[in-house]
């Protein structure tokens, strides 16, 4: 192992490491946000988007990142559509994320007692404030932990970006490789980088569980 080459060469995972918790960020966030949105749509039964959701979520869950994202990049531009890598690849998380944080959202919601919301309408409560005030907190509660592992998941699955050309991690260690013939040095930074990405997150995530169960109990 030369770490004198690692040395010189680690700042440059730094940078992408820097571009992959953006892309992640992003990503996370609007998977959180589709999830909710198809939540919401179930919730007040909005009947002429109710299909749209599940047929989403059964594309979505049903076809693999790395196919979204050709599309996404390759054929999209056929249609006069074209999208930077970066957008590409939050497109591709979102559109992916969103549909597992979806039912995340509706295992929690299914959680929640009809007898709750029934008791919050008998005390002249809508259906929104419900929601809000009931529905949301303990839904949340429960979809918590698959909420973590779907963040993990897509914190992983950033590793596929690199096909839209974006200077990600695993981009970085592919161009190394190529370059110097440095396999083991580049995937020793690479499997470091990802580690020093996620074990934090994935920490923070399980203590933050513990807590919302506790609260619970």
């Amino acid at each position: 192992m030369d770490f004198d080459f690692i040395a010189k060469f680690y700042p440059m995972y730094i940078k992408a490491g820097i571009l992959t918790l953006e892309l992640a960020f992003l990503g996370i966030f609007f998977s959180i946000t589709i999830g909710i949105l198809c939540m919401a749509i179930r919730y007040f039964h909005i009947k002429p988007l109710k299909p749209l959701v599940t047929g989403y979520i059964e594309l979505s869950r049903n076809t693999p990142l790395l196919i979204q994202l050709f599309f996404l990049y390759y054929g999209l531009p056929k249609l006069g559509i074209n999208l930077s890598s970066f957008s590409c690849a939050v497109i591709g998380l979102a559109f992916l994320g969103g549909s597992y944080m979806a039912e995340s959202f509706r295992l929690g919601y299914e959680s929640v007692r009809i007898s709750q919301i029934e008791a919050g309408l008998s005390i002249g409560l809508n259906k929104t404030q419900i929601l809000y005030h009931i529905v949301s907190p303990q839904a949340f509660r429960v979809a918590l932990p698959n909420i973590s592992a779907n963040v993990i998941f897509l914190l992983k699955e950033t590793s596929i970006v690199s096909i839209v050309a974006l200077a990600d991690l695993v981009y970085v260690a592919k161009d190394i490789i190529g370059l110097y013939y440095k396999t083991d040095e580049a995937l020793f930074m690479l499997v470091m980088s990802y580690l020093a990405i996620i074990l934090p997150i994935s920490f923070a995530l399980s203590i933050w569980e513990k807590r919302m169960a506790n609260a619970r109990s």
